[in-house]
């Protein structure tokens, strides 16, 4: 087979040659655009990450592809109607890091909680005072958690150590779990009311964009902090700059935001390349980005040696199988 790989670092590209030695094999270190299209024409299939969209455009230049590997949870960045109309099947890595997006997670509620950025920002300055960065601790806190999958049942499994009241919104509920893990379900406006701290799990897909949104995170609990390592389009970046600065929230700790990709590509926005709605988004990310309340890691929830392994094995196995296991379409 002819595979062409995309957003790969060097180690893993050593590690897949040495797993798929019968098969032709491109790399490219960044995610996949037309540019590319003349190298890759013939090419039976494709491992990509999220930033790598495969749009229409792309699949209708490539009319010998099979199947996509996407080593990724969430598949949001292709066109699945187009990949069933092409016959190109979709695998994913459905589970690779609950417990590392969770830590990831808990890490970030604690950098809020006990202001460590400002602390050791300040330390560095040669500055010990410490007027200003008074905490709060999170025992007796109620956490909101936003999906109970593989992740969010981490997330409340850490949670409960640190004695945090859990409270959860699913679509779907399962009192079997919540009993074993000591949780109540709650409606999402509940929710939003209650916790003292929200923290996002869920996938991302057409009911679940822009769930946090203008209309309802007036009702979020004043003074009350979100978290989100899930996708940043769950999350109206507008609403979410609205609710900090009318001290609705008074922080947030995001490890995703929407239209991550623009930040990653900048210099299309100097050259004024950007649609206009995404160039709204680049900008608010930007005051985002500034603001001493709000904590930004770059889409690092997953990024542990650990979790990558398990990544590769997953794809590799998806790849064998010609996208037949782990098929999501």
């Amino acid at each position: 087979m002819k595979l062409a790989f995309f957003e790969l670092e060097k180690w893993e590209q050593e590690y897949i040659k040495k797993r798929l030695k019968n098969h032709k094999l491109m790399f490219f270190d960044e995610e996949l655009s037309e540019k590319h299209i003349s190298k890759i024409k013939n090419a039976d299939g494709l491992c990509i990450f999220i930033y790598s969209e495969i749009n229409k455009k792309i699949l209708d230049q490539l009319p010998k592809l099979k199947f996509i590997s996407t080593m990724s949870t969430g598949y949001d960045h292709i066109d699945l109607i187009k990949c069933k109309e092409k016959c190109v099947r979709i695998s994913n890595v459905p589970f690779y890091g609950e417990n590392t997006v969770a830590e990831h997670t808990i890490g970030l509620i604690l950098s809020l909680s006990k202001k460590i950025p400002q602390s050791v920002s300040r330390a560095k300055e040669d500055n010990f005072n410490i007027r200003g960065l008074e905490g709060f601790d999170v025992k007796n806190k109620t956490l909101g958690v936003i999906g109970a999958g593989h992740i969010g049942q981490h997330v409340i499994k850490i949670a409960k150590a640190m004695d945090m009241k859990i409270i959860v919104y699913t679509k779907t509920q399962d009192k079997k779990l919540s009993k074993k893990l000591g949780f109540s379900y709650v409606s999402l406006d509940n929710l939003l009311k209650k916790s003292d701290v929200i923290t996002i799990h869920c996938p991302l897909n057409k009911g679940t964009r822009h769930m946090i949104n203008m209309n309802n995170i007036k009702k979020i609990k004043r003074g009350a902090y979100l978290v989100n390592t899930a996708r940043g389009e769950i999350i109206d970046t507008k609403a979410l700059i609205y609710a900090l600065d009318t001290n609705i929230l008074k922080g947030a700790a995001l490890d995703v935001l929407e239209g991550e990709e623009d930040l990653k590509e900048e210099r299309e926005f100097l050259r004024g390349r950007l649609h206009m709605e995404n160039m709204k988004i680049f900008l608010r990310n930007h005051l985002l980005l500034k603001d001493k309340d709000v904590i930004i890691t770059p889409h690092i929830a997953f990024y542990t040696r650990e979790a990558l392994q398990r990544i590769l094995d997953t794809t590799i196995n998806n790849i064998k199988s010609q996208g037949k296991l782990n098929r999501v379409a």
